[in-house]
C-alpha cells in the first residue's frame, strides 16, 4: 500500500501545472522529432538540455523523458506513410506498416500503433512502479566493487550488442573512456589529458559532446545521403482510421506479448527499443499459423514491435533510476543531465528524493494520456510537418545547436568542441562505426574508475576483493561471456557460410 501512497504523492508533483505544461511541452516536441527522419530523440534531448537549467530539476527530467518517449510515438508515422523511419526502433513497423498504407489502410495501421504504443506504455510503468522500489533496496547492499563490476557489465553489454561489429562497439566504447578522462584527476588533482587547453580541466561539456556526435553528426549524415520522397500531404478523418473489427481483435495479444517482451528487454543493459521491437516482430511472425502474411499488411506485425518498442523506452528508467546504471545512450544523456543538476541516481533516491523519483514516475502515465489525446487528432498536421524541406530544417537545428552549447557557459570554446564531435561523429557514421558506445563510456568511465580506485583502496590493493561477493562474480562473468560470446558467433557464421558456399 505504501507504493500507492508515493505513487499518490507523485501525481501531486506531476499534476501541477507547471508540470503539465512541461509534460505536454516535452512529448509534442517528441512526437515532431520522431516524425521528422533521421534526427532522433538525443539530438533533441541534447538541444533542450540548457533549458533544464532554468527549471526545478524533476520538471527538467520530466521534459527530457517526454522528449524520449514522445519521439517513439512520433517514430510511425514516417514509418507508415514513407516507409522512412522516424527512429530506429520503428524500423520494424515498416515492414508491415507501408504495405497497409499502399493497399489504402495508412490511417488504421496509425490508429493501431498509437493504442498499441499506450498500452505498452502503461504495461512497463506498472512494471516500474511495482519492481523498482524493491530492485532499489537490493541495490542498497552494493559496496564498491559490486558497482565497479555492475557498471562494467553495463559498458560491454552495451558496446558488444550495439549494431555492427562487437570489436567496433568496445573500441568505440574505449574511445569514450578516453574523452571521460579528460579533465582534473579527483584523487591526485593533477591535470589529464587536457592539451594545455584551461576549458579542458573541468573535463569534456557533456552538452557539446553529446549534441556534436548525436545532433551535428546525424544533420551531416542526413545531408549526405539522398534527398528524402515528398510525403502525401492529406490527413485522416477519425473515421477513416477505425479498424475493422478483425483488425482490432488481431492486435489485441500481440500488443499484451510486445508489452512484455519490451518491458523485460528494455530494462536490461545494452538492448534498448529497437532490439525489443524486432524480437517482438520476430516473435509474432514465428508463432502465427500465417506467417505469410507478414511483410504484404499484417496487423500483428505493426501492433507488436510499437508496443514492444515503447515498453522498452519506459522499462530502460528502471535500472537509470534505482541502480545508476544506463541501458543505452539516451539513459546515459539522462544520467548525465542528472548529475548536472545535483541529482545522484541509484538506490538512494527512491528514499532520499521520493517526490523527485515518484513525480517522475507519475508524469510517465500524464505523458502517455497526452500523447494517446494528442497523436490522433495531429496525425494530418504531422502528414504536412514532413514535407519541410531539409535545407531549411537542418540549418536551424545547426544554428540551434550552436545556441544551445553557448548558453551552458557562455563559451566559445565549447562551440569548437560540438563541431569537432560533430566532424567524429560524421565520420564514425561514414565508417559504419557506433556512435553510442562513446557517449556509454564518457558517462559511466569516471564512475567506473572511480569505483575500482575505491576498492582497491578499501582493500589495501588486494584484487580478490572484486570477487568477493555473489553480485561481483555475477557480473564480472557475464562481462567476460558478453565479450567472448559475440566474436565466436561471428566466426561460427562465418565457418557455415563459406560451408554453404
Amino acid at each position: 500500500m505504501s507504493v500507492l501512497y508515493d505513487l499518490a504523492a507523485g501525481f501531486q508533483v506531476a499534476l501541477t501545472w507547471q508540470a503539465l505544461l512541461i509534460c505536454f511541452g516535452g512529448v509534442m516536441l517528441g512526437t515532431f522529432v520522431g516524425v521528422l527522419p533521421g534526427i532522433g530523440a538525443l539530438a533533441a534531448i541534447s538541444l533542450c538540455l540548457p533549458l533544464t537549467y532554468y527549471m526545478l530539476p524533476v520538471h527538467g527530467l520530466i521534459l527530457l523523458a517526454g522528449i524520449f518517449y514522445g519521439a517513439q510515438y512520433g517514430s510511425s508515422t514516417s514509418s507508415i506513410l514513407l516507409n522512412i523511419p522516424g527512429t530506429p526502433a520503428a524500423a520494424a513497423t515498416c515492414i508491415d506498416g507501408h504495405p497497409m498504407a499502399k493497399k489504402g489502410r495508412a490511417g488504421q495501421a496509425l490508429f493501431i500503433v498509437t493504442l498499441s504504443s499506450f498500452f505498452g506504455g502503461c504495461v512497463a510503468i506498472m512494471i516500474l512502479v511495482a519492481f523498482a522500489p524493491p530492485l532499489a533496496r537490493f541495490a542498497l547492499t552494493f559496496g564498491a566493487p559490486e558497482y565497479f563490476a555492475v557498471m562494467l557489465l553495463g559498458l560491454v553489454a552495451a558496446s558488444t550488442a550495439s549494431p555492427g561489429s562487437p570489436v567496433k562497439g568496445l573500441a568505440m566504447m574505449v574511445l569514450g573512456l578516453i574523452f571521460g578522462m579528460v579533465g582534473t584527476d579527483v584523487t591526485s588533482g593533477a591535470y589529464r589529458f587536457t592539451l594545455g587547453y584551461v576549458e579542458l580541466t573541468d573535463g569534456i561539456n557533456l552538452v557539446a559532446m553529446a549534441m556534436g556526435l548525436f545532433g551535428i553528426g546525424e544533420v551531416l549524415s542526413n545531408l549526405a545521403e539522398r534527398e528524402t520522397p515528398a510525403p502525401p500531404r492529406k490527413g485522416f478523418s477519425l473515421r477513416e482510421m477505425l479498424p475493422t473489427r478483425e483488425e482490432a481483435r488481431s492486435s489485441v495479444m500481440p500488443a499484451v506479448r510486445g508489452s512484455l517482451l519490451g518491458s523485460w528487454i528494455g530494462a536490461l543493459p545494452g538492448t534498448g527499443p529497437s532490439i525489443a521491437a524486432f524480437i517482438a516482430y520476430a516473435t509474432e511472425k514465428r508463432i502465427s499459423r500465417t506467417p505469410e502474411r507478414f511483410g504484404t499488411g499484417a496487423v500483428e506485425g505493426i501492433a507488436a514491435p510499437e508496443a514492444a518498442n515503447n515498453a522498452s523506452v519506459q522499462a530502460a528508467f528502471i535500472p537509470t533510476l534505482c541502480i545508476g546504471i544506463p541501458g543505452d545512450a539516451v539513459m546515459a544523456f539522462m544520467l548525465g543531465a542528472m548529475i548536472i543538476h545535483g541529482i545522484v541516481p541509484g538506490p538512494g533516491l527512491i528514499t532520499e528524493q521520493p517526490d523527485m523519483f515518484w513525480g517522475l514516475v507519475a508524469s510517465f502515465w500524464v505523458g502517455n494520456v497526452l500523447l494517446l489525446l494528442l497523436t490522433l487528432p495531429l496525425i494530418g498536421m504531422w502528414v504536412r510537418i514532413l514535407s519541410i524541406p531539409r535545407q531549411v530544417l537542418y540549418p536551424l537545428i545547426i544554428f540551434l545547436i550552436c545556441v544551445g552549447v553557448y548558453s551552458v557557459n557562455s563559451n566559445v570554446f565549447d562551440i569548437f568542441v560540438a563541431v569537432a564531435f560533430g566532424l567524429v561523429g560524421f565520420a564514425m557514421s561514414l565508417f559504419k562505426y557506433p556512435v553510442a558506445p562513446v557517449l556509454l563510456g564518457y558517462i559511466l568511465g569516471p564512475l567506473v574508475e572511480e569505483n575500482f580506485r575505491r576498492t582497491l583502496f578499501i582493500s589495501d590493493g588486494d584484487f580478490s576483493a572484486f570477487v568477493s561477493s555473489p553480485v561481483s562474480i555475477t557480473c564480472l562473468v557475464l562481462s567476460l561471456v558478453a565479450l567472448v560470446l559475440p566474436p565466436l558467433l561471428m566466426l561460427r557464421s562465418r565457418r557455415l557460410a563459406a560451408a554453404r558456399g
